[in-house]
């Protein structure tokens, strides 16, 4: 009992550890290097470095959690018959208090500069919010589809007859690929505790639109984890 406790507990430290360097390396890439006078990295900057935030966490700890690192990948993973659902929410929490950990760092480096001003702080939003001006209604159908799309990719890249050793990359880079397309339109969310994360600092708006973003992502996640199960259920 205690061994299988002390195992449990390594894989929620593994999932705090690896969703606070997914928002520490990708919103801080957005807040410190998205729009560097002259030198900044832009939205393919950033959507690089959320895709590589995944791909070298689910490396260094694939093997210990599964390296979910996101509310709506937990859910979607038990929605398919790949996760135990007594561990869901202990899973979620682990996340969400790391991505708040990975914003709260950002935060202290981002301050240390003369004249900081907190503004978005990389949080997602819609309306005038969304980097775009796109409205809630193209916020909620992008996340949906996007979060859809990432746990399909997930699912098949870590079925017992997928090549072993690439899901990291398949996901990573298909994490890059949804950013490239939804940046524009809420920041790209796909992930409940990045959102909280952000929201937290930001206050105001950011906090009154956090709704969507749980929602949305958990949804398309859900609707993934039957469809997938329904094409390849993972015993066969």
């Amino acid at each position: 009992m205690l061994f299988t406790k002390t195992l449990f507990m390594k894989k929620l430290i593994a999932e705090f550890i690896g969703t606070f360097w997914l928002v520490l390396g990708g919103c801080g890439s957005a807040v410190l290097a998205a729009g560097f006078p002259e030198l900044g990295i832009g939205f393919v900057g950033v959507s690089i470095a959320f895709g590589l935030t995944v791909l070298t966490m689910a490396y260094a700890i694939g093997h210990i959690s599964g390296c979910h690192l996101n509310p709506a990948v937990t859910v979607g993973l038990w929605v398919g018959g790949r996760f135990e659902g007594k561990d869901v929410f202990p899973y979620i929490a682990s996340q969400v208090l790391g991505g708040i950990a990975g914003a709260g760092v950002l935060y202290l480096i981002a301050s240390g500069k003369s004249g900081f001003e907190l503004g978005g702080f990389a949080a997602n939003g819609f309306g005038e919010h969304s980097p775009g001006g796109y409205n809630m209604q193209s916020a909620l159908i992008t996340e949906v589809v996007m979060t859809f799309a990432f746990l399909i990719i997930i699912l098949g890249t870590t079925h017992k007859k997928a090549s072993a050793g690439f899901a990291g990359m398949a996901i990573g880079l298909g994490l890059t690929l949804i950013h490239l397309i939804s940046i524009p339109v809420t920041n790209t969310s796909v992930n409940p505790a990045r959102s909280t994360s952000q929201a937290i600092f930001v206050q105001g708006w950011a906090m009154e639109q956090l709704w969507l973003f749980w929602v949305a992502p958990i949804a398309g996640a859900i609707i993934a984890g039957l469809v997938y199960k329904y094409l390849a259920p993972n015993n066969e």
